[in-house]
């Protein structure tokens, strides 16, 4: 299952730090993207919509 606002769908993906830690990266699209799988709404978080240009993001309880 994957979340949605408003149209926009979050996705997530693993990317690989320079040091070698891998850390899943949140983004919200309204498209397919290349890379990133529809994802739940991570634990502890909430979403926000950035004032001025209307994109949602999200944001720790």
């Amino acid at each position: 299952m994957s979340y949605t606002y408003e149209g926009w769908t979050l996705y997530c993906k693993d990317v690989k730090l320079r040091g070698g830690k891998i850390q899943t990266i949140y983004f919200f699209s309204k498209r397919r993207p290349k890379s990133g799988n529809p994802c739940d709404l991570p634990s502890g978080y909430t979403v926000g919509v950035n004032k001025r240009t209307g994109l949602p993001y999200l944001k720790k309880k």
